[in-house]
């Protein structure tokens, strides 16, 4: 199966210590990464020299460049091996553009003679400085021993960080109609999104949405027989009709073919009222089931949401479903407490219930069908949110954990946190707004790390605080 995330592994040394100490290191360091279970394919220097290893600007620096280059690797990782060559690591940093780690193994005792074999931390440092006269951003881990847990918390969090800078500089958003007339809190800068991160919208009409669906209704495609069966095998589809179903599975396979056809990896939609009033369904669960795919979709034509949630999917390497979420009401007895809806869009997966119900929207006076309706599950999750205005752009982290709350119509979980009113403020004086993407991991130190390579984006973390992001970065808590 081919993996997702490609690395550029140049181990490096300097030619005054151990050779064979460097290429000892080159082999075990591969291996250890190698261990780690990561969906990454690793692309070395073997054959470029005798050694493997970067050891000699006038030797390689250009096969180097050459070959990551031509591999398109997501990512460079730098491990020096004792000194490093730090002229020859800044040149392929730079060229290459790509997120850059820096880390080397412990050195040993000096031997009874006194003498020392690599020296490697002495060379980190040499390195962060050229880098820094580069104009290299990177990401250090702190120089530990191959075995410490501080090198694979460091080491998969920039993998997470990495991908995460992979997918929004390749983003690509299909815009399923304007958005709603009285959401001016959706407004966003279209041609600054393109300017400054390159991020590019492919907008389409309802109706473009609309025809596509109906020819899809009326044809008889192994893709809508498969859409009906999941739905029918996955919800409680009781309280709609057997074409309500049909024609839910329709727009969801519209929708899926349009971001494949345009290259998006995201949507956002305007989920009301327009689309009701012209196909007689809600999209909510087309939203829920191809956010569960891996195609996270967004409500009420929310951009800077489509792009959070790209972002959040990312920094769990792909393994997990975000949620798009409302912010919305105070829990009634938990002062830290806070309910996060939607009308139906949650994925299934996440849902408590063996088959939740499909069911009619709740608000809307045409009661259209298709709301995804239930309790998902709580547990510890990720809050994030991508926003900004005035060309600035900064991106809203915290954690939250599941708690019991009173039901209440819609897609939902009730969350605590650390302190509402703390995050109230912030989000009240923004640049944020009432959306909000959740997961249920820990994505906040790869989300927070991703910024390093995003210029122009700011992170903005609540709890953990940026210090404690730090701190557990150079292995607090292990």
């Amino acid at each position: 199966m081919k993996k997702t995330f490609k690395l550029g592994y140049a181990p490096t040394r300097r030619f005054v210590f151990s050779a064979e100490d460097a290429f000892k290191y080159k082999t075990l360091i591969r291996e250890k990464i190698a261990s780690f279970g990561l969906d990454m394919d690793i692309v070395d220097l073997e054959g470029i020299n005798e050694e493997g290893l970067l050891y000699n600007d006038n030797i390689g620096a250009d096969q180097i460049i050459e070959r990551f280059r031509r591999e398109n690797v997501d990512a460079v990782f730098f491990p020096h091996c004792n000194f490093g060559t730090e002229d020859t690591v800044a040149r392929v940093g730079k060229a290459l553009g790509k997120p850059v780690l820096l880390w080397g193994p412990r050195d040993e005792a000096p031997l009874a003679d006194g003498m020392r074999l690599r020296d490697t931390q002495c060379g980190i440092f040499a390195t962060g400085k050229v880098l820094r006269r580069f104009g290299v951003p990177f990401t250090y881990v702190t120089n530990s021993r191959v075995d410490d847990p501080v090198f694979e918390r460091g080491f998969t969090n920039f993998i997470a960080a990495a991908n995460v800078v992979k997918h929004f500089r390749s983003l690509r958003i299909l815009q399923i109609g304007p958005r709603p007339a009285s959401f001016w809190t959706m407004i966003c800068n279209e041609g600054e999104l393109l300017e400054r991160f390159g991020i590019e919208i492919h907008p389409i009409t309802l109706v473009d949405i609309q025809r596509a669906a109906q020819r899809i209704e009326r044809g008889n495609s192994s893709g809508l027989a498969e859409a009906v069966d999941s739905i029918k095998a996955q919800l409680d589809w009781s309280e709609v009709t057997e074409a309500d179903v049909k024609r839910i599975a329709a727009l969801k396979v519209a929708m899926r073919q349009y971001a494949r056809d345009t290259g998006s990896t995201a949507i956002a939609i305007q989920c009301w009222s327009s689309l009701q009033d012209a196909m007689g369904i809600m999209p909510c669960l087309a939203n829920a089931i191809l956010t569960d795919e891996q195609i996270p979709v967004t409500c009420e034509t929310d951009i800077h949401g489509a792009i959070t949630s790209v972002m959040v999917q990312a920094a769990t390497m792909n393994e997990a479903p975000t949620f798009f979420a409302d912010l919305t009401i105070r829990h009634p007895d938990n002062p830290n407490g806070e309910l996060l809806f939607h009308c139906g869009n949650f994925p299934v997966s996440l849902s408590v219930e063996n088959k939740p119900k499909l069911r009619k929207h709740f608000l809307f006076d045409s009661h259209a069908p298709g709301t995804h309706e239930g309790e998902i599950r709580g547990g510890e999750m990720t809050l994030a949110r991508f926003d900004g205005d005035h060309g600035e752009y900064q991106l809203f982290l915290g954690k939250a954990r599941g708690i019991d709350g009173p039901y209440t119509r819609g897609s939902y979980v009730w969350v605590e946190v650390n302190d509402w009113p703390l995050w109230e403020e912030k989000l009240v004086k923004g640049p944020y707004v009432h959306h909000s993407v959740g997961i249920h991991a820990n994505a906040i130190p790869a989300l927070y790390e991703a910024c390093t390579y995003l210029p122009g984006v700011t992170p903005d973390p609540v709890d953990p605080t940026e210090q404690e992001i730090q701190a557990w970065l150079r292995g607090a808590g292990l």
